[in-house]
């Protein structure tokens, strides 16, 4: 596992709030992990505007102490680092992504993403900080079902990576579930997908705008110009009209201020967010004259 310094450890526990996380314990990875979901969005700006990214492991880390997210590899990688850096037992594992309900699932060779498995103490959980509106604390890693707030899951065992694990997401997040490998993966098994994740026009990745980050009790999630917020209660969507109002959500609801681009950028950012809205709308309401 790659090494982080002194001073990256504690740049990111103070972005995390958590000052000292003591020894390994269970208490201290579910305060960990409670707070990487909270307070470090999923989410794919540079993607969307083009820009160099990667999921090597100092870049990933410096991500997060530079004050923003990123998408599934980005996240588990910076927060498998920490983790290993605190004396975590951490391991990466690829897994494969059910997008819906509507597509079987699979391995991780067709829709992958990272999922992350910490030994302590004689058991090992299932840890995942990637998924956006997926788990707020790490579960166990043995089949069961499992609440957490309004959300429910489940973890089985994997029909698509041999003794391996299913974990399915509760019905309201992006995605149905996830396949996690058993075997622990090296970094480059993620580093090979990279290039087409972030470029190809097939990757969910490169289709839209997306910001994740998940609450004890919430999901709050802005697709394009669509604000979602799921709790025990409901579901809300609101349309963001104008670029003021959507960027007053990146900052104020995910705390993101994308660094580094400047108005033009953001100006073609939001152009082509709404010009993708304006299209969907118009397929939306031919759909339902027809």
């Amino acid at each position: 596992m790659p090494a982080i310094s002194a001073e990256g450890v504690q740049k990111y526990l103070r972005r995390l709030d958590i000052p000292d996380p003591g020894r390994p314990s269970v208490a201290g990875l579910f305060a960990l992990h409670r707070a990487h979901v909270e307070r470090i969005p999923y989410e794919v700006i540079d993607i969307q505007l083009g820009r160099w990214t990667s999921v090597q492991p100092h870049h990933a880390v410096n991500r997060v102490l530079a004050g923003r997210g990123g998408y599934c590899v980005q996240l588990n990688t910076a927060f498998s680092v920490l983790l290993a850096a605190l004396g975590y037992q951490v391991s990466r594992h690829a897994s494969g992504v059910q997008a819906s309900a509507a597509i079987p699932a699979v391995n991780a060779d067709v829709a992958p993403h990272m999922a992350l498995s910490v030994e302590l103490d004689g058991t090992r959980w299932l840890v995942d900080v990637g998924l956006g509106d997926g788990l707020y604390e790490p579960l166990p890693a043995r089949p069961g079902s499992y609440q957490q707030g309004p959300f429910s899951y489940r973890v089985s065992c994997s029909a698509t990576e041999p003794t391996g694990l299913r974990l399915d997401l509760d019905p309201r997040a992006s995605v149905t579930g996830i396949d996690v490998r058993p075997t622990a993966a090296r970094q480059r098994e993620f580093t090979r997908w990279h290039h087409y994740l972030v470029t190809s026009r097939e990757s969910r990745l490169v289709r839209a705008l997306t910001v994740m980050h998940r609450g004890a009790d919430s999901i709050d999630a802005l697709t394009g110009c669509l604000l979602r917020h799921v709790d025990g209660t409901g579901r809300t969507v609101r349309e963001l009209e104008t670029r003021a109002e959507w960027q007053d959500a990146l900052g104020d609801i995910f705390g993101l201020r994308p660094g580094g681009a400047g108005p033009e950028q953001l100006d073609a950012l939001w152009a082509r967010v709404r010009a993708a809205h304006e299209l969907w709308l118009a397929r939306k309401a031919a759909s339902r004259a027809s």
